[in-house]
């Protein structure tokens, strides 16, 4: 057995993002990389940046119910050395989306908002002079994919040339996998019911990105083409929050759809689960999917912590006014 030490691991700088974190396109293609990089060496050495947001203190809006979210923000600012003041109720409802803005970024150095309207996001970020992140929306959920980008990145090694496949509903969650796919050159099939597809802007862009890395960006309704190849099969709720009334005729148009062993075999052999989770057992997906071996649900809930302090770690030096 070898007496010497293992080698250290390498501490990655903090690279700088200026603005806001609104959406996925709030970041280049290079940004992306670094905040992964960055992502990796936080989780490997956590204690070289336990105090990087010293004196910093984060707003939490939330208009919708959180688990990972909200517990993995406010770890993150407290693991960093700041701290966090969380708000939950609508954004906007008392006063002016604008005002709320301008009231934070007196007293706090972040905005996390968790909103249903991707507009309240934009107003946010519009009227506050402080970096003003999305931590879900009606149109995208970059933390969620960026923890995903982690994860897949862990297991996978490299991305480029990997194929991951999106099975359900074509939503925020499957707008912001298939822009940081096409980024890292990792193909996407996004597969849905007729009529459950992705905006089709917000395709054609991550269609654009494709262009320069070689990934094949793609919607289709059929299971069968959709997961040939997939080296990962990713499922979302049917009926997302404030979608409720239609849960039970997505429930019929989404049966064939169900993550189940039979679909998963139709997938490359190894091939990963994922959810982006809460998840509905034996709706979506199944418990023994949920709960095989190449299901890494849990380790992307881990990497959101991860994720997240990547980022607000970067809009901190890029926002730096304290």
């Amino acid at each position: 057995m070898s007496t010497h030490p293992p080698p250290p691991v390498p501490v990655a700088p903090i690279p700088v993002l200026s603005g806001h974190a609104r959406s996925d396109f709030d970041l280049s293609e290079s940004e992306l990389r670094a905040c992964l990089d960055l992502a990796a060496s936080v989780k490997a050495t956590p204690g070289a940046y336990n105090r990087a947001l010293d004196g910093r203190i984060v707003s939490l809006l939330f208009e919708k119910p959180s688990l990972r979210t909200r517990i993995t923000f406010e770890v993150a600012a407290k693991q960093l050395g700041g701290d966090s003041i969380l708000y939950i109720g609508p954004i906007g409802g008392r006063e002016p989306v604008k005002d709320v803005a301008r009231n934070l970024e007196r007293w706090t150095s972040m905005i996390v908002a968790r909103t249903f309207s991707q507009t309240t996001v934009d107003e946010l970020a519009a009227w506050s002079s402080t970096p003003v992140i999305n931590a879900l929306s009606d149109l995208y959920h970059p933390c969620q994919a960026l923890a995903d980008m982690v994860t897949l990145r862990e297991h996978w090694g490299a991305l480029e040339g990997r194929t991951l496949a999106f099975v359900g509903d074509g939503n925020n969650v499957a707008h912001s996998l298939m822009l940081d796919c096409a980024r890292l050159g990792v193909n996407f099939t996004c597969i849905t019911p007729p009529g459950y597809e992705p905006s089709p802007g917000i395709l054609a862009a991550a269609q654009r990105f494709a262009s320069a890395t070689g990934a094949v960006i793609g919607s289709t309704s059929s299971v069968e083409d959709g997961l040939a190849g997939a080296n990962a099969v990713y499922t979302d709720v049917w009926a997302s929050m404030g979608q409720e009334h239609e849960a039970a005729e997505r429930a019929r148009l989404f049966a064939s759809y169900q993550v189940n062993a039979e679909l998963m075999s139709m997938a490359a052999p190894g091939a990963l689960f994922m959810h982006c989770l809460p998840a509905h057992r034996e709706e979506e997906t199944t418990d023994e999917v949920m709960e095989s071996p190449v299901s890494v649900i849990f380790d992307q809930a881990e990497n959101r912590l991860h994720a997240q302090k990547a980022l607000m770690l970067m809009l901190a030096r890029g926002n730096n006014k304290d």
